[in-house]
């Protein structure tokens, strides 16, 4: 049977315990509704959503109908939303769970089911693989009770909530003459999107008509997901015809957002580090005093040095928004590297491609209006830490298996030396406690790699920083690229990993 990963399930579109289909979909909330019930939480409200993919209508319906006979009130969104909007709304209505069906930025062969608990955030470990057991106790006949989808008050509400931050964070300012293209690649945020964004004053929003509507093939795309290479080529290429200032891409359920910025002539979209770091920044500014920021052990460190030099709290966690909406009381921003961001998390407990689109186009209209970009921006920081230059390899593999057999084949033999820079080597399999996590880091004086298999793909994923000292932006340039140099030799090397 399919195993509870990230927050959930995902898999292949296709029969059988080890695919997503309406037996498996209905099998896990009878799991489910056993295990809120051994918790003392039957007959809590649950907020069922999902996505635009191929069988996600059927595997909501199915969701929202077991649960409603079990006896939990359920609130069944009514059309295809952002994950983000089932987050906000288990947070919203006091609810025992969520479910939202999706494979986020997955294969249109996939589809997934990801679980929200109290208060919004993803489940942990003991609770998947109790789940697990739960799931594997159910016997048929599962009761259905059919659900009537609630009305649109609920993704008002969000959109409000949204559209309110750049007040909340930045203050009063003036928005309309920012020129914004955004592509939600297919999936379902782009209405959602750009009401948001309407919302909060932005008069100037266009979009890539060719991704816009939903449509659970990705015509345009071979992979949906931003970090992908070609995914963002029409997004760029409408950001250069209309001489935008921003350009945004949302994953297919609009979780995660990556950010595209004019740069020397030409453009570029930054990397989920760069946008981490500006974001975190920003909403430091006006975040009261020993606030708290986080990110994840394969993210840059520039993060940690920013939060000291702004009088804030830094926190480090595991890969997974699981942990990051856990990391610590006063929290008021987290991200990971792969371009997840959670700007509010007093509303939205998880990452929120929307959110982080409305803040960082606010962002860009106060600089806009100071004669500064987003690149400026991102050049004081290497002046001020130097320069932290990232980048990720990602080896596409047969099977999980396979990515985790590299892994234990670098936990025997790990190298002392890495591009000619002697490394000290940490496996954090050895570690005590919550950061315990099937992941190597090599870390050497101006370099980093941190090795692990992927959650949710067959790849083995690396993750590379470089740190560059800056004098001052005479010596920028220079050190960029020696930065470029030092990565490509590290690339190099993983990419040799799976030979």
């Amino acid at each position: 049977m399919l195993r509870f990963g990230t927050a959930g399930l995902r898999g292949p579109l296709q029969d059988g315990p080890d695919g997503m289909n309406v037996d498996t979909v209905s099998r896990t909330t009878a799991g489910l509704v056993d295990w809120l019930r051994g918790r003392c939480l039957g007959g809590g409200a649950v907020v069922v959503g999902r996505d635009a993919r191929h069988g996600s209508a059927e595997f909501a319906i199915a969701t929202a109908e077991i649960f409603a006979a079990a006896g939990f009130p359920v609130t069944l969104l009514p059309r295809p939303l952002p994950t983000p909007v089932v987050a906000y709304a288990v947070r919203e209505l006091g609810a025992v769970a969520g479910v939202q069906i999706t494979a986020s930025h997955n294969p249109a062969t996939d589809n997934g089911y990801k679980v929200y608990l109290d208060g919004g955030s993803q489940l942990i470990a003991p609770a998947d693989t109790e789940i697990e057991r739960c799931i594997e106790a159910v016997t048929e006949p599962i009761p259905r009770t059919p659900v009537s989808p609630a009305a649109d008050d609920l993704v008002r509400r969000y959109i409000d909530r949204v559209a309110q931050l750049p007040e909340l964070i930045g203050g009063p300012g003036e928005r309309s003459d920012v020129r914004i293209v955004l592509t939600p690649l297919h999936g379902v945020g782009g209405d959602t999107a750009v009401a948001a964004l309407t919302a909060a004053g932005f008069k100037h929003v266009h979009v890539v008509g060719a991704q816009f509507a939903p449509d659970a093939d990705f015509p345009t795309v071979a992979f949906p997901n931003p970090e992908e290479p070609g995914a963002t080529d029409l997004l760029l290429a409408t950001a250069t015809r209309i001489g935008a200032d921003l350009a945004i891409a949302l994953d297919p359920d609009a979780d995660r957002c990556a950010i595209g910025i004019p740069d020397d002539g030409g453009w570029r979209m930054l990397r989920g580090d760069e946008t981490g770091v500006l974001l975190g920044d920003y909403v430091l500014r006006t975040a009261p005093p020993d606030s708290l920021v986080a990110t994840t052990i394969v993210s840059s460190r520039l993060l940690s040095k920013l939060a000291v030099a702004r009088g804030a709290r830094y926190s480090e966690t595991l890969t997974g928004f699981k942990w990051l909406a856990r990391a610590g009381d006063g929290l008021v921003y987290a991200y990971e590297e792969a371009i997840g961001h959670c700007a509010d998390p007093a509303a939205v407990r998880d990452k929120d491609g929307i959110s982080a689109a409305v803040l960082a186009a606010d962002l860009v209209a106060r600089l806009k209006a100071a004669d500064r970009t987003l690149a400026d921006e991102l050049d004081d920081y290497a002046v001020e830490f130097g320069l932290h230059a990232t980048d990720q390899v990602s080896l596409r593999l047969p099977d999980p298996a396979a990515a985790a057999d590299l892994v234990n084949r670098l936990r025997a033999a790990p190298p002392g030396e890495i591009a000619g820079e002697p490394v000290e080597y940490t496996d954090l399999l050895q570690v005590r406690g919550r950061m315990r996590t099937d992941a190597l880091i090599f870390e050497g004086a101006s370099s980093r790699i941190v090795v692990r298999p992927s959650g949710t793909e067959p790849k083995l994923k690396c993750y590379l920083e470089v740190v560059e000292p800056v004098a001052d932006r005479n010596t920028l340039a220079a050190a960029r690229t020696s930065g470029e140099r030092r990565l490509a030799e590290l690339r190099a090397y993983c990419g040799q990993l799976a030979k």
